[in-house]
């Protein structure tokens, strides 16, 4: 945890790096545990755990910008090392936007306890995590004769830090999670070696699903089966929630400061504009409590709020940090979102799959490429040929090839499925008339 002690190692950084050069900077002190055990069928395969503490130092000298870590926290050290930093700085170029958010745009406190940490976290034994990870191998474990392997994994962490800059701002935040995880792989057809897996999450270990992973990821793994190409064309495209987020990713990274201002996004002109159909509405929700990706302030502080990114279709906000803003001469906003809210429709991934004669469902990706300035895209693909609404057929070696922009005007449908322990609560989606790539 952050103690007293840090914070008076991190203000006395601050003190004095003003008083040796700096005109401004910003100290962040992080302290962090981590664990991870992993067992490969019954054997421990895996047993890591970590703690660790760092400082973070951001110095604004005449004109230039510099940034630095360390994790040795102590006084002297800490003065010797900012008093580097300092000459480093000089050397380097001038920036003119390189400054700290107006204090007018940062978190002042008073919001109510988002609940991200787990004060139990320190009770869990070792003995309870490896029985975690073993029970989920052990559920599946020399069921069936074409298993190949089985691995079952546990892993928890929290993190704590504190921020203090030279324009007024000062702020602390924790936060916990843990995981559990199960994989299998299957003798397929010839030398096909089909693999699944599955996971729960969760910011509290009382709330976490502990069970059943494995029989889940074994259960995935023998409907992919028999995989095989089917013919190339267009087809309805049903993406489940948990690939859904691929597909709109690189949306989000177009909005991005850093891709605007370096012209290398296809989004960049579009302010306003209609880039998706009234299906795509998307909300950054940060202040929801016990929720993954919930926070008050950014990187720099900038307090976070409620925004729409997209409203039926229409672009609404781009993520501008200072630097960004002021290189663009536009607004400033935020550095990135924190938690995804897509409107959800009436429907879970079954009865997506129902509702159609015939496409493809999705249940994977493997590789591909996305072109930042175009939106353009090529991407391997993995899942099911739906026939009469049912999955007839396990298909592979797959690809869809399009334009991001074209895609989304082509959403037809959102589920009401997203994973909610995900910072990206993306539902199950369709899109009509993709072009799939196969024999």
């Amino acid at each position: 945890m952050i103690t007293n002690q840090h914070k008076e190692l991190a203000q006395g950084a601050m003190q004095y790096a003003l008083q040796n050069g700096c005109q401004a900077c910003r100290v962040s002190i992080y302290s962090g545990t981590s664990s991870s055990f992993n067992y490969r069928d019954l054997l421990l395969e895996k047993l890591q755990q970590a703690s660790e503490s760092s400082m973070n130092i951001e110095l604004f000298v005449d004109g230039r910008y510099g940034q630095y870590s360390t994790n040795r926290l102590k006084k002297e050290e800490i003065e010797k090392f900012i008093t580097q930093g300092i000459a480093a700085t000089r050397f380097l170029e001038k920036d003119e936007y390189r400054m700290l958010p107006d204090i007018s745009l940062c978190y002042q406190g008073g919001g109510h306890d988002l609940q991200l940490y787990d004060k139990n976290i320190n009770n869990i034994s070792p003995d309870e995590k490896l029985q975690i990870a073993k029970s989920n191998v052990e559920e599946v474990y020399n069921s069936d004769d074409r298993i190949v392997s089985v691995n079952g994994g546990f892993s928890d962490g929290d993190s704590v830090g504190y921020m203090i800059q030279s324009n007024g701002f000062e702020a602390e935040k924790s936060s916990t999670w843990f995981s559990v995880s199960a994989g299998i792989s299957m003798k397929g057809e010839g030398d096909a070696r089909p693999s699944e897996g599955w996971w729960e999450s969760s910011l509290y270990f009382n709330e976490l699903k502990k069970s059943g992973l494995g029989k889940k990821a074994f259960e995935r793994c023998l409907r992919k089966l028999g995989q095989k190409k089917v013919a190339s064309g267009k087809y309805n495209m049903v993406v489940d929630y948990l690939n859904a987020s691929r597909l709109l990713s690189p949306m989000l990274s177009a909005l991005y400061g850093s891709s605007i201002q370096q012209k290398n996004s296809f989004l960049m002109d579009k302010m306003g504009e209609k880039v998706g159909s009234d299906k795509l509405t998307l909300i950054d929700d940060p202040h929801l409590i016990k929720t993954s990706g919930a926070r008050y302030y950014d990187y720099e502080g900038v307090a976070t709020k409620k925004r729409t990114i997209f409203e039926k279709g229409a672009l609404n906000t781009f993520f501008l940090d200072t630097y960004n803003a002021k290189k663009l001469n536009m607004p400033q906003t935020i550095s990135g979102p924190s938690t995804l809210i897509f409107e959800l429709g009436n429907k879970n991934l079954e009865q997506l799959i129902q509702s159609q004669q015939k496409a493809i469902l999705i249940t994977g990706f493997n590789g591909g490429n996305q072109n930042s300035s175009t939106g353009n895209f090529s991407y391997g693909v993995e899942g099911f040929l739906i026939e009469n609404g049912v999955m007839a057929q396990a298909i592979n070696e797959m690809n869809i090839t399009g334009n991001l922009i074209d895609l989304w005007k082509n959403l037809i449908e959102a589920g009401n499925d997203p994973r909610l322990s995900s910072s990206y609560r993306i539902p199950s989606l369709t899109f009509a008339e993709v072009n799939f790539s196969g024999v």
